[in-house]
């Protein structure tokens, strides 16, 4: 499996899952967006697939096809898609001409937001608002991406493949943000939210050393023994995963 398929997947599945929260939770987004009704259906050539809506005020993100979507953008490769995520390429239009103008004037405005929100700064950390936004963003993207690296990277594909079946839940108390990673058979199923009765979790006692934790600030081996993060439940499937988060810079640091 190339490097860039596999970013390429990671930038469809992982990072571009985001736009959901971004409209839902930041204030100038979701008053662009509130009378929105658009979609927009991604094509790689012998790469992923993926489509965003924005209808009554909500984005939702999705794998494979959309039906009838309101605009089609074609890339021609794995690594046609990643240059127009780092801002250096376009994709080619084969539907959708009439929406030209939200294409070239507002949807960009929604990526560089995205863009602002997952790539912190020492500075920006210190808002309370955008904190909370990015920590997140950012354990989306860790759960999305653990999908498509523990699915296709060949250094941890066999790491992925014994994690035994059953949940892993990473939430951020006291009522902060949550996702779950659910191995089955061979699969893993990432999603948003809380679940009952997990096999594994990850708690963070607070935002602040969510954040700290997640983008690389603190010692993991500190934060556990501090009680800031806790560990409950099967280890074993929590060792698993953290090897496959390692690997997410190697495509996205």
């Amino acid at each position: 499996m190339s490097y860039d398929l596999i970013k390429a997947n990671l930038n469809l599945y992982a990072v571009l899952q985001n736009l959901e929260d971004l409209v839902a939770f930041d204030p100038e987004i979701a008053q662009m967006a509130k009378d929105w009704n658009i979609s927009i259906q991604f094509i790689v050539k012998n790469g992923p697939k993926a489509f965003i809506e924005f209808k009554d005020g909500v984005c939702t993100h999705g794998r494979g096809k959309y039906k009838r979507p309101s605009v089609k953008l074609f890339l021609p490769s794995p690594s046609g898609l990643n240059k127009m995520m780092d801002g250096e390429g376009g994709p080619i239009p084969l539907k959708g001409f009439t929406k030209l103008g939200f294409l070239l004037k507002d949807f960009p405005k929604v990526t560089d937001k995205l863009e602002y929100y997952l790539k912190p700064t020492d500075e920006l950390l210190k808002d309370k608002n955008y904190l909370n936004l990015n920590t997140q963003m950012t354990m989306n993207t860790a759960a999305f991406a653990i999908r498509e690296i523990g699915l296709l990277d060949p250094m941890v594909k066999g790491v992925a493949s014994h994690i035994r079946n059953g949940t892993v839940l990473l939430n951020v108390l006291p009522n902060g943000p949550a996702v779950n990673i659910t191995f089955k058979d061979g699969d893993i199923i990432p999603a948003k939210g809380k679940v009952d009765k997990p096999m594994a979790m990850l708690t963070f006692k607070n935002i602040k050393v969510a954040s700290d934790f997640l983008n690389g600030k603190s010692d993991a081996f500190t934060a556990i023994a501090s009680g800031d993060v806790l560990i409950k439940g099967q280890t074993g499937m929590m060792d698993g995963i953290s090897l496959i988060l390692d690997r997410i810079p190697h495509y996205l640091g």
